[in-house]
């Protein structure tokens, strides 16, 4: 499906957005992947006929911004708590290891927060990540050229670049994925950048297990770790009905019954907010083929009014007469 003109507009101001936050347009480029400065350069001044609309859904996956989509986000307690974790880290620049379950909206929240903030980078990490994708990608999220330059090379722009920011702060999301020689990198990391730079690390309880079993085994490098995010995990607090139900408020399913639909539903799978997100998606489109009692009776009550105004319109004309 091809894109809309109205939609290309929406990634252009999101693209906008973005590019103020880095300090040159074509360090912004740099921490696109799949775009060149010349692309970015082009889209920002209007000049989108040799655009692509996979170039644009590229961008826009990249941006945080979902064209074609009108999905709304809810502030639930967990966002909330994310949203205090990050701003700490950033405002004091300390270290926080937030853990939550799968389908509370880490990743979602953790975007959110480094689109609409300066000096802050999101960094996706995975189980098969190497010393230097981790580095690379640490760089180029903030806007380094990678080529050419050796692993140390790397670290020391980073660590360079981000000591003369502000306030300066990296995410990692999916951190329980990443192996032991590159778990281990984050104490160089660590100590080069304490006190200049917040930094937060996303995952699911399973980090927990890990850093228990690395304890109790003395493997090298959790205990320096466990001491770096102060020996205490930030868990987030699960998500419950009340949550399901503001975002089905917020995403248009305003029927009692259609929401009763949605929380039971999603109940069953530990109020996962993807789920939530087909539950709603479902109910929508049954809606459409069939609408519930209540709306139902709305659409009727509309229909009675207008019966009744069409028969006091007709007596007044026959009174005339």
């Amino acid at each position: 499906m091809k894109l809309t003109k109205n939609e290309k507009g929406q990634i252009q101001e999101c693209l906008r957005q973005y590019v103020s936050k880095y300090p040159s347009q074509n360090k912004a480029a740099q921490s696109l992947t799949g775009t060149s400065s010349a692309t970015v350069s082009s889209i920002l001044q209007g000049k989108w006929e040799n655009i692509s609309d996979d170039m644009w859904r590229n961008l826009a996956s990249q941006l945080g911004t979902s064209a074609g989509t009108d999905w709304q986000v809810v502030e639930t307690k967990a966002y909330q708590e994310m949203v205090f974790a990050m701003n700490d880290a950033q405002t004091v620049k300390n270290v926080t290891w937030v853990v939550g379950e799968a389908g509370c909206g880490k990743t979602t929240t953790a975007k959110l927060y480094a689109n609409e903030h300066n000096e802050v980078f999101y960094i996706l990490c995975s189980e098969d990540m190497k010393k230097s994708d981790f580095i690379r990608e640490i760089a180029r999220r903030i806007g380094q050229k990678t080529e050419g330059y050796s692993i140390r090379e790397l670290l020391d722009r980073i660590i360079d670049d981000l000591i003369q920011m502000q306030a300066p702060l990296l995410l990692f999301d999916e951190a329980d994925k990443l192996p032991e020689r590159v778990f281990h990198y984050f104490i160089d990391l660590y100590n080069r950048l304490e006190d200049k730079c917040g930094i937060v690390f996303f995952s699911t309880s399973y980090i927990k297990r890990r850093m228990t079993m690395g304890l109790r085994y003395n493997k090298c490098g959790y205990n320096e770790i466990h001491s770096r995010i102060g020996r205490k995990f930030f868990e987030l607090e699960r998500t419950g009905a009340h949550d399901v139900y503001a975002v089905c408020m917020a995403n248009g399913v305003t029927d009692k019954a259609r929401i009763s639909e949605v929380v039971r539903d999603s109940e069953e799978y530990e109020f996962d907010l993807r789920r939530v997100k087909k539950s709603i998606h479902r109910v929508k489109l049954m809606a459409k083929a069939s609408p519930s009692p209540s709306e139902g009776r709305g659409a009727q009550t509309v229909v009675k009014q207008r019966l009744s105004t069409k028969r006091n319109s007709n007596h007044k004309a026959e009174g005339n007469e």
